[in-house]
C-alpha cells in the first residue's frame, strides 16, 4: 500500500494498522476514575480535601513513552518500505561489418550535397556514419579494399571510436584494384571472429571485380557457409567521368565497368539484397532500408525493488520502552504520585 503523498513509500502489511486504534482506548481505560476508598473515617470531615476520587492520569511522561513504543511496534509490524525501480535493457545486438570499396574510381565526383559536388567515397561515408549512429547496441566493424583489403576499424561496440577514425578509409592505402572477393572474405573473417545470432556484411563498390586471387561468388558462398547476410550496394552513374587525385591530377576513368549481375548473385547467395545508389538520397534510403529489415532486439521491463527501514522503528519503539523504565527508577520515585 504506497504512502498518499509519497510516492516512493509503501507499506508491505498495512493491516498492522488497524492495532492503532487500540492506543487511544488504552490511554482512555488508564484515565478512567478508580474505585471507591477502600478505608472507612467515622468522621468523614476529617478527611475533607484528602479523599479525592483516584484516577489514572491519561497524560504524564512515562504513559506516553509507552503508548509511543506501542505506535512504533506496530508501524514496524506494517513494514514500511523505500521502492526503488530501474529499466532493465536488455539487447540482442547484430555484428555488422562493411566492406568499402577504396578503388581511385570512388573519387568520382558524381553525387551532391546540396550543389557541391562530392566523390562517391565521401558520400558513402557520410551516410554510414548516420547508418552507425542510429545502431548503438550492433558491433560494426569497416573493411576496406582496393587492390586488397586492409581494416581501418575493426568491429567494435565503441562507436564514437569508429566515427572519429573513418578517415582511415581513403584512396591510396593499397595498390590500386578492386579485388571485391579479397574484401568480402576479409569482412566475412572479422565477422566470424564476432558471438552474435544475427551477422550482416554490406558491401559498398562502384566497379567489378579485377584483383585478388578470391572471385567474388566463391567469397559470398564461404560467407554464407558462416551464417551470414550479404547486402551489396553498387555506387556511382553510368559512363565515362574524370577522377580527381588527392595530389590534384586529374585521369579519365576510362570506361564503366560496373558489374551489376555479380553483385545481385553475391546478394542472393547471402540470403540479402542488391541495392543501386546512384545519387545521394538513393544511398541514404538504402542505408534507411537496410536499417529496418535489420532490428535489434530489445527487451525492456521495469524492475522494482524495495528496501525495508521497519528496523528503526523497532529501534525507536525499544528506546521508548528504556526511557520508560529509567524515569519509572529515577524521576518517578521522587515523585510517585505524579505518575
Amino acid at each position: 500500500m504506497p504512502f498518499p503523498f509519497f510516492p516512493n513509500l509503501q507499506l508491505a502489511d498495512p493491516w498492522w494498522l488497524f492495532l492503532l486504534s487500540l492506543v487511544p482506548l488504552l490511554a482512555w481505560l488508564r484515565g478512567r476514575r478508580g474505585d471507591a476508598p477502600t478505608l472507612a473515617f467515622p468522621t468523614v470531615s476529617l478527611m475533607e480535601g484528602l479523599g479525592r476520587p483516584t484516577r489514572l492520569r491519561r497524560g504524564g511522561f512515562a504513559p506516553n513513552l509507552l503508548h509511543l513504543a506501542m505506535v512504533c511496534g506496530i508501524i514496524a509490524l506494517a513494514r514500511p518500505q523505500k521502492l526503488i525501480s530501474y529499466d532493465e535493457v536488455k539487447t540482442e545486438g547484430i555484428a555488422i561489418c562493411v566492406a568499402v570499396d577504396v578503388s581511385l574510381s570512388m573519387l568520382i565526383e558524381d553525387y551532391y550535397a546540396g550543389s557541391r559536388n562530392i566523390n562517391r567515397l565521401v558520400a558513402a561515408k557520410r551516410v554510414l556514419k548516420e547508418f552507425i549512429e542510429g545502431r548503438p547496441s550492433d558491433r560494426i566493424g569497416i573493411v576496406a579494399f582496393a587492390g586488397a583489403p586492409y581494416t581501418p576499424c575493426p568491429p567494435t561496440l565503441d562507436h564514437n571510436w569508429i566515427l572519429k577514425n573513418m578517415d582511415r578509409i581513403q584512396t591510396g592505402v593499397m595498390e590500386d584494384g578492386t579485388a571485391i572477393g579479397s574484401g568480402l572474405a576479409a569482412a566475412a573473417r572479422r565477422l566470424d571472429q564476432q558471438e552474435a545470432k544475427s551477422k550482416v556484411l554490406v558491401l559498398i563498390t562502384d566497379g567489378a571485380n579485377n584483383s585478388g586471387k578470391l572471385s567474388p561468388l566463391d567469397a559470398a558462398r564461404f560467407a554464407a557457409t558462416l551464417g551470414i547476410k550479404i547486402y551489396t550496394i553498387g555506387v556511382g552513374t553510368s559512363g565515362f567521368h574524370l577522377i580527381r587525385l588527392p595530389n590534384g591530377g586529374v585521369i579519365n576513368s576510362h570506361r564503366d565497368e560496373f558489374d551489376e549481375e555479380s553483385m545481385k548473385q553475391i546478394a542472393d547467395i547471402g540470403g540479402g539484397t542488391f541495392f543501386k545508389a546512384q545519387d545521394s538520397a538513393t544511398l541514404k534510403q538504402v542505408f534507411e532500408s537496410i536499417n529496418k529489415m535489420e532490428k535489434t532486439k530489445i527487451e525492456r521491463r521495469i524492475i522494482l525493488r524495495t528496501d525495508d527501514f521497519f528496523h528503526y522503528f523497532i529501534i525507536a519503539a525499544a528506546a521508548c520502552v528504556m526511557l520508560h523504565s529509567i524515569w519509572k527508577v529515577t524521576a518517578a520515585r521522587l515523585a510517585p504520585l505524579t505518575v
